[in-house]
């Protein structure tokens, strides 16, 4: 019960995070500028992106979305303003959000402000209609979105536990092939040296040496 309060609390507290700010220099060769989240199976993931300026201003601002296995979830050339991109993870996976800023002319100093807010789970939802369809009040509306919140968490952790699990397994089973192996090693070594005393005693009383 005290953890699930924690939990919580740390939920209210997070949720008071603020979407991403930076600035991004329009080269003529850029460099792609990515920002990188983890997420679990059949999340809801809510990707929005907003810059100032316009098209035609001499940079060309391009974004894409894509995950550790190389899968594209969206791809916008030349945009300015908003952009709201929802999908579904597949998998547990981690996804990186890259932007680049191209410029068209040489010599001028340009650049772009981006604000890069990514949502996932429980924070992706909408929550307006949730509300109008269950006529909650604002208060229960807050509370709904930190329990969740929290039974995410605790999946999360539970999902690293069996994570960790595994790979303690799978450490043990590797400490056990090495053990097998290296007794086969001292067996094989001590055979052939045996071996070796022998073939050369033999050797020695054929040529009467001993």
């Amino acid at each position: 019960m005290v953890g699930k309060i924690f939990i919580s609390l740390f939920c209210l507290l997070f949720s008071f995070v603020e979407a991403l700010h930076f600035d991004i220099e329009a080269k003529i060769t850029p460099e792609p500028f990515c920002v990188r989240d983890f997420v679990s199976e059949g999340q809801l993931v809510v990707v929005e992106i907003s810059s100032d300026g316009q098209i035609g201003d001499g940079q060309i601002l391009n974004f894409y979305i894509r995950d550790s296995v190389g899968n594209e979830y969206r791809r916008k050339r030349d945009f300015a303003g908003d952009v709201r991109i929802p999908f579904t993870a597949p998998s547990s996976m981690s996804f990186d959000v890259c932007v680049e800023n191209t410029a068209q002319y040489q010599g001028r100093t340009m650049s772009r402000s981006v604000k890069l807010d990514i949502e996932s789970g429980s924070e992706a939802r909408d929550w307006n209609m949730i509300s109008a369809a269950e006529k909650l009040r604002p208060i229960e509306v807050e509370l709904r979105k930190v329990e969740e919140l929290a039974d995410e968490i605790v999946d999360e952790l539970n999902y690293l536990k069996i994570r960790e699990e595994r790979l303690r397994d799978t450490n043990e089973s590797t400490n056990d092939r090495v053990k097998n192996f290296s007794l086969l090693v001292i067996i094989v070594l001590v055979s052939m040296g045996l071996w070796q005393i022998n073939y050369l005693r033999n050797y020695f009383k054929t040529k009467h040496i001993i």
